[in-house]
């Protein structure tokens, strides 16, 4: 059996300097504890190729290790709150050779590298209040010089090279508002890199660096402060035999201070090289987080800045008035959101990618036709923090996904209609943006879903006109198993108005010339309807995929941790965390009225998984308290009634830890339950009753893998390779890793699914898609990741 990666949904780290544009489309960026390898020319698309898979703590910073002669980028940094920096080369397909830099004793939080002949030199900055320089030579680092910062932090970080001297440069931004310059010396009794000057301006933090060569051979460097401006230095080398002034005049005779600075050298006198103010620039009204330069073969340069204001500004020099000028602005408007944290130019400089506080990446590309137009482009999307759960609709066109990002998304396949063969995934819709994180959520029929975050009401909502009529434009669907008559009962579109957490239904009537009331002039939302043909960007999916809820369901004394719904979406089955019997019940829900129809007791402790039969007639349940209930549907003439049919006990539950995870087979004759003492136990009923709790129950086989939590259990919807009574079965484990299993009259493996492809984190829940054909396999997990895996036999 083979597997292969065919989605990918995971957003950024709400990190600055967590994403960097290389060579050939690709991006690399910050996910967590993992690194992701994002093509964003895939199909006019973007997906993630590769995971990069070192770091124990979250990643906290990425940067492409530049060449000046233009050629390929094939390396990359990272560094890390578990207090690594790690080297990467991705020419190396099979391993990627990673080399660790140890020696930071907290997180690594800013890095930039730069090669200098047949060396890699590389600056980190950490917590523990130092930076350290980096020498690789030929595969072996090290660690030449340390800079202590005493009390202090740094907040920005640039390398380059000096030109004339040919000597590594080094600009570190300090939380006094000062930026220091170090430049490399060849002195032996000496550190390497002397400090040559302090630049002092800025009014607030400065928290974006960058270097450009420009045509005269001078260094510019670029600074972005939190005080909203953003200062241009011009930093000349001078040589023995060059002409040094103190003053240069500008183009209105305007006399520009030009100081002069020098370390002593082994190979010269000294390095002496003039700084001057060469720009101020103001146009941002939020903190400038980011800032980097481009510079393309004819030596035209431009500079892009990111700020917390929701915009990106591309500044281009005038030369015929001589000044830096705005040129594009581009960004978000409206929403919710809280800007940019960074911004980078494609290596041609006619794409700009930036990312956003809440993980969101926003591309853009220069028209061909029109310059001066800078076109949005389909990107990837997810969350930006743990997902806890998911959810397939019965017919497996899309899914569901929470998160403690406090965020619903629904993943489905973009086809396109422009000749390529294959589609891809992304998000096409947000229905719920909340105010508590996300624990778990359930499907009900195909536009209906009901979700449990961390507080003691269930919530259940109802897509909308816009949702359907984009969903089917996106994934090419001209007939839909719920037709065209569900579009007239429901809403337009959805909005959460001030200072609420309910998404309220909105309805937009037909425009009429009678004068409307002074309230509806300046109506409480922000929705506005969007037809669409790909998949929305972040902008839209915050603002304008919003579902309405339909109904709120009280009834748990704590916060919500599981939820099922019954396959024929009549009743829904719900429970809170617990540290008692008395809350450790569960309560049974009529999905049509939302009304509470029965409550079901028999755990002890937080019940941690539910699961309806796929024929209706069981509902599964399992617990901390190490033990799992079956309870058996005798609901006629409309009155609901489940009753206790089995339940495991310590003297024949199998399990001796918490049961984490439980799921039926197609079939219903099966089902199994996974816990933390590494067990997969099969369940199956026969034909005589025991004197024990379990009656007609028993274990039909238990797998056991020692020093490994299972925190994940699912069926394939249907009998491997069609032979009748061989299931085929994934385990998902607390280090990460999926393994598949064939069972017949043992389990047998098939294959194991490692953590670059799967999570490097723990597994939180399986799923693989009820719909026929292509076997897809869906997963989430305490990495940020929602994956989805295609098995071909």
């Amino acid at each position: 059996m083979k597997t292969e990666n065919i989605y990918t949904s995971v957003a950024c780290n709400r990190t600055p300097a967590c994403l960097d544009w290389g060579n050939n489309g690709l991006v690399v960026y910050g996910a967590c504890c993992g690194i992701c390898l994002l093509n964003v020319e895939f199909q006019q698309s973007a997906k993630i190729v590769r995971t990069f898979v070192k770091h124990e703590k979250p990643v906290n910073c990425v940067k492409w290790i530049r060449r000046l002669n233009g050629e390929k980028v094939t390396n990359f940094v990272s560094g890390g709150s578990d207090g690594l920096a790690i080297m990467w080369d991705i020419s190396d397909e099979i391993t990627c050779n990673p080399i660790i830099l140890k020696g930071h004793s907290n997180a690594v939080y800013l890095i930039d590298g730069i090669y200098k002949e047949k060396e890699i030199f590389i600056a980190t900055a950490s917590s523990d209040s130092t930076v350290r320089l980096w020498s690789i030579v030929s595969e072996n680092a090290d660690c030449f010089q340390i800079l202590n910062l005493g009390k202090g932090i740094c907040l920005g970080l640039v390398v380059s090279i000096l030109p004339k001297y040919n000597k590594a440069i080094l600009a570190k931004a300090s939380d006094d508002n000062s930026i220091s310059i170090w430049v490399e010396t060849d002195i032996p009794e000496k550190s390497n890199f002397q400090k040559l000057h302090n630049l002092k301006g800025h009014d607030d933090w400065v928290r974006g660096l960058d270097f450009v060569i420009t045509n005269e051979n001078d260094l510019l460097l670029c600074s972005s402060s939190q005080d909203t401006f953003i200062r241009l230095w011009k930093i000349s080398p001078r040589t023995d035999d060059e002409e040094c002034s103190n003053k240069k005049k500008g183009n209105n005779e305007i006399e520009i201070e030009e100081n002069l600075f020098s370390v002593s050298d082994n190979s010269y006198k000294n390095i002496t090289v003039a700084i001057s103010v060469e720009s101020v620039l103001q146009g941002h009204e939020g903190w400038v987080y980011g800032v980097q330069w481009y510079k393309n073969s004819e030596g035209i340069i431009k500079l892009l800045s990111a700020s917390m204001d929701k915009t990106l500004i591309i500044w281009e020099f005038d030369a015929d008035i001589g000044v830096w000028t705005e040129r594009f602005r581009l960004g978000e408007v409206g929403g919710n959101s809280l800007g940019f944290f960074g911004g980078k130019f494609s290596s041609d400089g006619k794409s700009i990618i930036g990312h956003s506080f809440q993980g969101g990446l926003h591309i853009w590309k220069q028209s061909e036709i029109n310059e001066s137009v800078w076109e949005p482009r389909i990107t990837v999307s997810g969350h930006f923090q743990e997902v806890r759960d998911l959810s397939w609709e019965p017919g497996g066109e899309f899914f569901f996904s929470v998160s403690a990002d406090q965020t619903t998304r629904i993943h489905a396949p973009f086809k396109r209609t422009d000749g390529e063969c294959s589609s891809t995934w992304h998000e096409v819709a947000r229905p719920q943006i909340h105010g508590y994180d996300m624990q778990t959520i359930a499907t009900i029929g195909r536009y209906k879903f009901a979700s449990g975050g961390e507080e003691k009401i269930i919530r259940m909502f109802q897509a909308t006109v816009d949702f359907i009529k984009n969903f089917r434009s996106i994934c090419k669907i001209s007939t839909d198993q719920e037709g065209d008559e569900i579009l007239e009962s429901l809403p337009k579109g959805a909005s959460v108005p001030s200072l609420g957490l309910s998404n309220k239904a909105v309805y937009i009537a037909e425009e009429t010339s009678e004068e409307r009331p002074l309230k509806d002039e300046y109506p409480e939302n922000y929705y506005a309807s969007v037809s669409l043909k790909a998949p929305p960007q972040e902008e839209i999916l915050m603002q304008n995929t919003l579902w309405p809820e339909i109904h709120k369901l009280y009834g748990h004394g704590f916060e919500i941790y599981a939820l099922s719904s019954s396959k024929n979406s009549k009743w829904l089955a719900s429970s809170c965390r617990a540290t008692s019997a008395e809350h450790a019940h569960i309560l049974l829900w009529d999905t049509e009225s939302g009304k509470h129809v029965q409550k079901l007791m028999s755990h002890q402790l937080t019940v941690t998984q539910l699961c309806f039969s796929p024929n209706n007639e069981y509902l599964l349940s399992v617990s901390r308290d190490r033990s799992w209930t079956l309870f058996r549907n005798f609901s006629n003439n409309g009155e609901t009634n489940f009753m206790l049919e089995a339940k495991s006990e310590k003297s024949n539950g199998i399990h001796t830890r918490i049961i984490w995870s439980c799921d039926w087979s197609h079939d219903s004759k099966l089902f199994a339950t996974s816990s933390r003492d590494g067990k997969v136990v099969l369940w199956i009923k026969g034909e005589t009753e025991s004197q024990n709790s379990l009656k007609k129950w028993k274990a039909l086989e238990c797998l056991e893998i020692p020093g490994q939590s299972i925190t994940a259990v699912c069926f394939a919807p249907h009998y491997f390779k069609d032979n009748e009574n061989e299931y085929l079965i994934a385990i998902g484990f607390e280090s990460g890793n999926i393994r598949i299993y064939k069972f017949f009259d043992t389990f047998e493996h098939i294959r194991t699914i490692p953590k670059e492809e799967a999570h490097h984190l723990t597994v939180k829940k399986l799923q693989f898609s009820p719909k026929c054909g292509k076997m897809l396999l869906a997963s989430c997990g305490e990495d940020n990741f929602v994956r989805i895996i295609e098995l071909k036999c």
